[in-house]
């Protein structure tokens, strides 16, 4: 176990997501370090967090969660950096004193993550739970933990990434430069994932389509631009054919449906989808959409 109490500093990424963050704090031992990346601008929740001595709070712009994880990086002074999502439940009291003791025996590793509980199999890949640790392809980027030294060996996120497959494309460029990424089994946690439930606290209708809008658009555009980096602009098009046939077959079913939502969503994944084909960057926010 590594000694120190403060050679693990905490991250949270946070957007509109105070609640969450004051209750995740409230939940870990005053004696961690722990480091709040807002890009929402909140000074509400800086206000709050006047009375912690042990948290700080930086702002910057929204450039999505990888480009937040490499801003956090600039601060972090201690040996390791636990990055969290804060709509995670830590199960365990002593979830990060479970990662300490591990460290130690582990070599080389890219990147640790927990167990997580509530999610399926299909869509969320994970480790033998039989393995204390689990040697894994890559982990969820809603908990991992660095070494700083290796994170800047392996060169942070791919800041082209807005949101989703960042943490994909860094694993897989750690398993290039020969580190591992491993699965602390024994460390389990929940993640709500969702928008009514996740990281953006919101209960108003509209915010909640824009937001679905949103995600939809950028999760095609980050997987076409991870599979065309790591495997080729041909071969990533090849996958791609038939993701583009079933986009267009839904859009002309929801037309003749006069589901205008569904028609919309998906006309937003084809827009995500050729824009990423296109070689054109992830800008696309939600005021964007709305006027697509």
């Amino acid at each position: 176990m590594i000694k120190d109490e403060n050679q693990i500093t905490i991250v949270l990424i946070s957007h509109k997501s105070k609640n969450l963050i004051l209750d995740f704090i409230n939940n870990l031992s005053k004696k961690n370090k722990i480091l709040i990346i807002d890009n929402s601008n909140d000074r509400d929740l800086k206000k709050k967090l006047n009375t912690y001595e042990n948290v700080e709070i930086k702002f910057m712009k929204n450039r999505g969660y990888g480009s937040a994880i490499n801003y956090a990086r600039t601060f972090i002074t201690t040996k390791y950096f636990f990055v969290f999502s804060p709509d995670i439940k830590l199960i365990d009291d002593k979830f990060i004193d479970i990662f300490k003791k591990e460290i130690a025996n582990i070599k080389s590793f890219g990147a640790l993550g927990p167990r997580f509980l509530n999610v399926k199999k299909k869509s969320h890949k994970q480790s033998n739970k039989n393995e204390k640790i689990g040697k894994i392809e890559s982990i969820s980027g809603a908990a991992m933990l660095f070494n700083k030294d290796t994170f800047d060996i392996i060169g942070g996120f791919d800041e082209n990434i807005f949101l989703y497959f960042e943490e994909t494309d860094f694993c897989k460029r750690a398993q290039k430069k020969g580190y591992k990424i491993f699965q602390i089994n024994e460390a389990k946690t929940i993640h709500a994932k969702g928008i009514e439930f996740g990281v953006v606290q919101t209960k108003n209708s509209v915010e909640i389509e824009n937001l679905k809008n949103l995600y939809t658009w950028h999760f095609i555009w980050s997987k076409f631009y991870f599979y065309k980096k790591h495997y080729g602009y041909t071969l990533a098009i090849i996958y791609f054919l038939p993701i583009m046939i079933r986009i267009l077959y839904r859009i002309k079913l929801y037309k003749i449906r006069k589901n205008i939502l569904k028609e919309r969503r998906y006309k937003l994944r084809l827009n995500g989808l050729i824009t990423s084909i296109k070689n054109q960057p992830s800008s696309v926010n939600i005021k964007k959409i709305n006027n697509n």
